[in-house]
């Protein structure tokens, strides 16, 4: 992670101040479906969480939640799950889900009179067999840097969601692969970060995805500042998830419904 600092000298009886007031377009808000439905190897998977929350203008700092929504995830046995709103937080919760590899699942919201459905396949992974510590990492080489492996498996097409995070307070770092070129081979997720040191826990999670999310968090992620993008630059197409608005088409939401299982590793910098 490069930390760039910058400073602003202020010379007496030369410099000025004006303030700038930037007049951003406003629009009506759009619905934000954050359902991402996770299978911890070794659990359940009863316990799942979705969240609904509202777009907002850009500097704004409060994310306002949706709330009053109805929630349901529905299997192909037509078994319906409930999910049901905390208090007013635009998080809805079901603790009796039941997770199935490769079972086709529908996702249905109903929010201010308008329908939104999505449907999505319920992804396996493999598990983590082992990580790889080296300092080697960075510009100067001298950063820890971590391998995570696993074992592709043989004859099938396979999409991970690679999570990083760790107990420096940073954004977790998520990277997305494919094995289009390694199938049934051994492969690796890597990490390294400046800030690293002895005695940090990295949690590595991976997840098993659909194709179509693949692609969606490729393009999402090629538009951050770590893909090449920034936030004050224009984005070359608006970002659409796999949610549509039945009612409204012109209403489209925002985000993903996604499912799949997961492994998760703990490892601490030795």
């Amino acid at each position: 992670m490069k930390k760039i600092l910058f400073f602003i000298v202020l010379i007496a009886f030369i410099s000025c101040e004006d303030v700038i007031d930037v007049d951003l377009p406003q629009s009506e808000p759009r619905l934000i479906i954050d359902a991402s439905i996770n299978w911890l190897k070794g659990t359940s998977g009863s316990s799942q969480l979705i969240k609904l929350s509202l777009s907002a203008p850009y500097f704004d700092t409060i994310i306002p939640p949706a709330n009053n929504a109805e929630v349901k995830i529905t299997n192909s046995q037509n078994t319906e799950f409930v999910f049901t709103e905390e208090g007013d937080s635009g998080y809805y919760t079901n603790n009796t889900f039941s997770p199935v590899i490769d079972e086709t699942y529908q996702l249905t919201i109903v929010y201010n009179s308008e329908t939104y459905i999505a449907s999505e396949t319920l992804k396996s992974v493999s598990p983590i067999t082992r990580v790889e510590q080296s300092q080697t990492g960075g510009f100067l080489a001298e950063d820890y840097e971590i391998k995570a492996y696993t074992q592709d498996p043989e004859n099938e097409d396979n999409y991970y969601l690679l999570e990083f995070s760790n107990d420096i307070p940073t954004l977790p770092t998520l990277e997305v692969f494919k094995d289009e070129f390694v199938n049934g081979n051994e492969i690796f997720a890597y990490f390294s970060d400046e800030d690293l040191e002895v005695g940090n826990e990295i949690k590595i999670r991976s997840y098993g995805t659909s194709e179509r999310y693949y692609e969606f968090m490729f393009i999402l992620l090629q538009q951050t500042s770590d893909g090449g993008g920034g936030p004050f630059e224009t984005q070359p197409a608006t970002v659409r998830g796999n949610c549509i608005n039945t009612t409204n088409k012109e209403n489209y939401p925002l985000g993903y419904f996604r499912l799949s299982e997961v492994d998760e590793f703990t490892y601490e910098i030795q």
